[in-house]
């Protein structure tokens, strides 16, 4: 790094690293080609910490994502992306390095914010349809975010800085998060996850009686969270109507996400509350109302549905090979189709439905 530089934005967050760690030397991990200059790396460094309380871990945290040297955006009160990824990970006794697949973990999630402009908030999930660690034999397929419990929020002179906390996750603690929110799965965990230390040999901790009984105790209370649902297989047919035939119109959706999409319908329209799917084509929206109906347009489809039609719905979406009808919507159909998903070579790994 050139001496001369303005490191304010960075300097920041040494400061507040060396309040928890003291003088205590972090691993470092720079990137040597930028990525504005076409290096492969978005980050400009990750540094890592030995932490022992309340259990031996490792703690990384990103520079990157915000604004570390002279302030560039026009935005006064957030630093850049207004955020750095922190990630707590188990540490063996005899372990000195921080293992490599972590380090790629962030850059693949900065890649993902500079490519995409979508940027994280504390309750955020992110499904990794895999292992979070490639090849290895754990339940951990989906990451939540949180603000680090040791680090809160800055101010620096480029503006404000958030340390969200990357969490891994099971699949069915992120079906929890869908159906009821993710803030609240993670408080009943955290006497089971201290600091939300990430363990890849954990098994879920809806496996744990009292946690799955919280889990449910605030799905019928408080219902879900998420109201915006990105699908990868959701579309629009529209039907067809002639003199000696007719077709429905129909919705195809995933069979992956069928189920979670079903418990959701229940976590929302049995609330008072809209539901939205929106793919690369087509956004539909699922609202609650007295008279079921449904209005199309061309890149939006509306579909109302009363608390009998959205319980009816919830029982038929089931992950697998179906095509499903509703009383209360006649003329249209329902067809879930399987899902393949893909290795990061384009290899189908699993088949759903």
């Amino acid at each position: 790094m050139n001496e001369e530089a303005n490191t304010t934005g960075w300097d920041a967050i040494d400061r507040e690293m060396s309040r928890l760690y003291g003088d205590q030397e972090p691993k470092h991990y720079g990137t040597i080609l930028p990525y504005s200059l076409g290096g492969q790396d978005p980050l400009d460094g990750i540094s890592v910490y030995k932490a022992d309380k309340p259990a031996p871990h490792w703690h990384f945290v990103t520079y990157g994502f915000t604004e570390l040297y002279d302030k560039e955006s026009d935005n006064a009160e957030e630093s850049g992306y207004g955020f750095e990824l922190t990630f707590r990970l188990t540490r063996g006794e005899e372990e000195e390095e921080p293992p490599a697949w972590a380090l790629n973990l962030l850059q693949n999630m900065g890649r993902y914010v500079f490519n995409s402009g979508n940027i994280f908030r504390s309750g955020d999930y992110l499904d990794a349809n895999g292992p979070i660690c490639l090849g290895a034999d754990t339940l951990l397929t989906a990451l939540a975010f949180v603000e680090d419990p040791e680090l809160p929020a800055i101010d620096t002179p480029n503006g404000r800085v958030e340390f969200l906390q990357m969490v891994g996750i099971t699949r069915d603690e992120l079906e929890a998060m869908q159906t009821w929110n993710t803030l609240g799965v993670l408080s009943v965990c955290l006497d089971h996850m201290p600091h939300y230390i990430t363990d890849l040999a954990r098994a879920s901790h809806l496996d744990i009686p009292v946690i799955s009984e919280a889990v449910q105790k605030g799905m019928r209370e408080e219902g879900s969270n998420t109201g915006f649902l990105f699908v990868d297989q959701l579309a629009w047919e529209t039907g067809k109507k002639g003199w000696f035939s007719k077709t429905p119109s129909t919705l195809k959706l995933g069979a992956k996400q069928a189920g979670i999409i079903g418990k959701l319908l229940q976590g929302r329209i049995l609330k008072g509350k809209d539901l939205t799917l929106v793919s690369r084509e087509i956004r539909v929206v699922f609202e609650a109302g007295e008279k079921p109906g449904c209005e199309a347009g061309e890149d939006e489809v509306r579909l109302t549905l009363d608390e009998v039609t959205a319980e009816e719905f919830s029982r038929k979406l089931l992950p697998k090979e179906s095509v499903i009808e509703l009383s209360a919507l006649p003329g249209i159909a329902i067809q879930i189709v399987k899902t393949h998903i893909k290795d990061n070579d384009g290899n189908v790994v699993e088949v759903i439905g």
